[in-house]
Formats: C-alpha cells, structure tokens, sequence
C-alpha cells in the first residue's frame, strides 16, 4: 500500500512540476550549405531577385553612413504559409534584398538574429521547432547569397511572440514569420 501512494504521489509531482517558464530555443552551431543546394535556391528566384536588386542598389548606395538601427529598419519580414518553412520564390526576393544590405560597408561588422515566430495553433513544442526550421530556411538561403554563416545566430520563440492577437486568418498570417535583428 505504502509503495502505491508513494508512486501516486511521486507521479503528481512530475505530472505538476512541468515547465513553469519555456525559454526560446536557440541554435548556435552553424552548418555549411552544400553547393548543389546552394545552386538550387538561387535558381528558383533569379527571374524576381532582378527587380528587387534595383531597389536595394539605390538604397544601400548610401549605406555606409547608416546606423545599426537604421539597417535594421530596411531589412524585411520573411513571412510563411500556414505549417510551413520552405522558401518561396518572393521570401527569396526579400532574403536576396537582407544578404545585398548585409554585404555592405556599413553591415559587414554586424551579425544578425534570425527570430522564428509561429501563428497560436498547435504545442508549445511544435511550434518551437517549427520555428527553428523556418529561421534555418533563411540562414542556409542567406548563407547561398554569400553571408558568412558565423555572422548568423538563430532562435525560435514558437507562439511567444506574436505581432498580432486577434483571432482572424489575416492576423495569424502575420505571426507566421522570421525576423532580422541586427547585432553588434
């Protein structure tokens, strides 16, 4: 009898004592980008990088004066489809436009964040990972437009972190997505 409330009560506290506070995940190792793969993320968004090249030229040409923070401010949003990390032809354009404004003077002593952010649905566990997998996507896509790997550092903060808090299609789109931020 003993032995059983002993187990019972011993089993409660594991089933009790979980988590109190999740941590983000946060991956430091890097990892090299073959090349076959390399030539492959390239190729699928050649034709749209073209038209945002000519954007991001006008706007990095002054680049060399800029702050930490204003570099910060240009670079974009990398959103996702719903239980998705793959890189579509238009997030490359958007990761080609972040690797043309990492290559610049005024870039090239910072490293950057790369945060995961998921939408509300599903565990806590999943949505970690997942949004570890979509940071990854975009360093090993940033990674092929040549940004050094050390200068990349990922973290996933799954549902934690969301942009917007209503309950609506449009707005769980918006929190399906990976950051830059800039590090000194």
């Amino acid at each position: 009898m003993k032995s059983i409330v002993l187990s019972s009560v011993v089993t409660a506290l594991l089933v009790f004592s979980g988590c109190s506070s999740k941590e983000p995940a946060v991956d430091n190792k890097t990892e090299e980008v073959s090349a076959p793969a390399a030539q492959e993320v390239q190729a699928t968004a050649t034709e749209t990088v073209s038209s945002e090249n000519s954007v991001v030229n006008s706007s990095t040409e002054n680049s060399t004066e800029m702050t930490m923070t204003e570099i910060e401010s240009k670079l974009p949003t990398v959103n996702f489809a719903f239980d998705k990390y793959n890189i579509t032809p238009e997030m490359q354009a958007r990761i080609d436009a972040a690797a043309e404004l990492g290559k610049t003077d005024a870039a090239k002593s910072l490293s950057v964040k790369l945060e995961g952010n998921c939408d509300e649905w599903g565990s806590d566990e999943y949505n970690f990972a997942l949004g570890l997998r979509r940071a990854e996507a975009v360093k090993k896509a940033l990674v092929a437009d040549g940004i050094d790997a050390s200068r990349i550092s990922m973290v996933s903060y799954g549902k934690s972190n969301p942009v917007c808090t209503e309950h609506t299609k449009a707005c769980w789109a918006k929190n399906r997505r990976v950051n830059f931020k800039l590090l000194p």
